[in-house]
């Protein structure tokens, strides 16, 4: 028998090998490890999806916000924790806002200019608390911000030795600033465009007392927590059960019984599950 040409035999060797590997990796090892996935974790394996009326609404894994068309809260539901994934919990661009304390000032928006500006973290979590205040009928204020939901932070000129003037950096003008002297000078509001990078940066405590959680002011790593604190939930269950014509206690009672414990007994802490919990609230 004429053996094949060796250019020829290598081919085919490699084709073969593409189709023993496509077969064994690309077919049997995803079935199996599929098969295996369904038989030993089930209803985890689909993605842990959760029912309404016969319909698909969420995920235990996946947060998700109950808000109307404009964003407003819906207020016979609890409310999620802020997302900074996309445009609030998209699994496609999961993520953190990357900003950390230390980021305090605003870029103000220039009237008539294209750009928007830019919220700081301060400010961000300042106008979340103050709203979260506003739909629970409690004081939304904390430290280092001011009345009006921004960041309590003068700009401080010059840097070094006795202030001449003091700019509440994130209170655009005509705001009146939240801080009427400091250190003998006058404060005043900050014009839009105006660099103000040559001051010295000063938060300013105030003397405000958080009432609000830290968890309903701040996006999770991920953005797609579905959980939030107990503390968080309980400040809500006054709203929800007034909306429902349900008693407090018994909104409670639910809410322990959508909490989670530690993981292992001993990592993180207690929370519950947003989407369950208002699912429980609608089945009565």
């Amino acid at each position: 028998m004429e053996r094949l040409p060796g250019w020829l035999s290598r081919h085919l060797a490699a084709l073969r090998a593409l189709l023993v590997l496509t077969l064994l990796l690309g077919l049997a090892y995803p079935l199996a490890v599929t098969g295996a996935a369904q038989a030993v974790f089930g209803h985890r394996a689909d993605g842990s999806l959760l029912r309404k009326d016969g319909h698909d609404v969420g995920s235990e894994l996946i947060g998700q916000s109950f808000t109307d068309a404009d964003g407003v809260p819906v207020r016979r539901y609890f409310q999620s924790r802020p997302s900074a994934a996309g445009d609030g919990y998209d699994p496609l661009a999961s993520g953190a806002s990357n900003l950390g304390p230390e980021d305090v000032l605003d870029v103000l928006p220039v009237p008539g200019a294209e750009d928007a500006g830019r919220r700081s973290l301060l400010t961000q979590v300042c106008a979340r608390s103050r709203a979260v205040g506003e739909l629970e009928g409690v004081s939304g204020g904390r430290p280092y911000c001011t009345q009006d939901g921004v960041g309590a932070v003068l700009k401080v000129f010059p840097a070094t030795g006795a202030p001449r003037r003091v700019v509440s950096a994130n209170q655009a003008c005509p705001a009146v600033p939240f801080l009427a002297v400091y250190r003998g000078v006058g404060v005043t509001c900050a014009r839009p465009g105006e660099d103000l990078s040559a001051g010295r940066t000063v938060p300013v405590r105030g003397t405000a007392v958080a009432v609000v959680p830290a968890d309903a002011v701040t996006a999770s790593g991920s953005g797609l927590d579905p959980h939030i604190s107990v503390a968080y939930a309980e400040l809500q269950a006054p709203r929800v059960a007034g909306e429902r014509g349900l008693g407090v206690t018994r909104v409670r009672e639910l809410i322990r019984e959508h909490t989670t414990g530690r993981s292992l007994g001993f990592m993180g802490e207690a929370a519950v599950d947003v989407l369950e919990l208002n699912l429980a609230l609608d089945r009565g």
